[in-house]
């Protein structure tokens, strides 16, 4: 049986990030999952053990998915031999974990997949990312973009503007972990844009296990005349999802898959599917497959 270790907390400030949290803990509860409450860090605890405390060591080695927020590779480490201590092995070891949330470990895998990009550790490496990229370049941190902030805040079109931004993400250690990725920009096709500005691109996202798909949504909320996709579609868009997963070798991943204006299919990125958000996938038929994971 699936053991959850879970975040969602009544004291979490309500965001929409908490509120899918909690529904995810309980569509685990409502597929049969074993649910323990874990807390975000270890802030407060006499002890990170103390974090544990209440979680009886199973009988036997019994499969874990921690279901919270993107945590550092210290405490994704932590948490992990916690566990063990308890017989409970997360899906994805601190390597595997780290291979499929931070992009610079990603791209080393799915380059030729998805758009050229280059790794930036100070604004002064920036004008030689340009001679490569070109301009105008996409600008996000190894771990999580701003297009949540519109466009600006991602899209870069002069090199000053490139390093203004690699300077902002710099200064955002969660973001980027010291590292900031400028990406070829490349045309998602769209029709809608984010109150922020920001194109709705025609983008899925897809949780896989060990290359085997337990589900698939897609990626932005509300309506969408482009959401649809046809048989031939879908087909693509689940091959290229599988491609990527066997490439990167992390057995428990979300794999964004992203539709060029000319039609072609692309990887947008990927990450631990422990701490990525299901989109418009269906929560409950989602988490039975994860249920029965060994």
């Amino acid at each position: 049986m699936m053991i959850v270790l879970s975040e969602a907390s009544s004291y979490l400030e309500p965001t929409p990030s908490s509120r899918e949290l909690q529904a995810a803990t309980e569509a685990a509860k409502l597929t049969g999952c074993r649910v323990y409450y874990i807390p975000q860090g270890f802030e407060g605890l006499e002890s990170p053990s103390d974090a544990f405390a209440h979680i009886p060591v199973q009988e036997g080695e019994t499969p874990g998915v921690w279901n919270g927020y993107i945590p550092t590779p210290e405490h994704y480490d932590a948490v992990y031999r916690l566990a063990l201590e308890k017989r409970i092995r997360l899906l994805n070891t601190p390597e595997e974990h780290l291979r499929a949330q931070e992009f610079d470990r990603a791209y080393e895998r799915l380059a030729g997949l998805t758009p050229k990009s280059i790794i930036v550790t100070d604004p002064d490496q920036c004008d030689d990312a340009i001679k490569t990229l070109g301009l105008p370049v996409f600008v996000k941190g190894a771990v999580q973009s701003r297009k949540a902030r519109g466009w600006k805040a991602c899209v870069a079109e002069t090199a000053d503007e490139v390093r203004l931004l690699t300077s902002q993400y710099l200064s955002l250690e969660g973001r980027t972990r010291g590292r900031v990725v400028l990406r070829k920009l490349v045309s998602i096709r769209h029709v809608n844009k984010t109150a922020q500005g920001f194109p709705i691109g025609r983008e899925y996202r897809v949780f896989l296990y060990r290359s085997e798909i337990l589900g698939y949504g897609y990626y932005w909320e509300g309506d969408d005349p482009l959401s649809a996709l046809s048989v031939e579609e879908n087909k693509a868009v689940l091959a290229l999802a599988v491609q990527a997963a066997r490439r990167l070798d992390t057995p428990y991943v979300a794999i964004d898959i992203g539709q060029l204006e000319d039609g072609q299919w692309i990887v947008i990125e990927s990450g631990d599917a422990q701490f990525s958000s299901v989109s418009r996938i269906p929560l409950l038929p989602l988490w039975h497959q994860i249920s029965q994971v060994e």
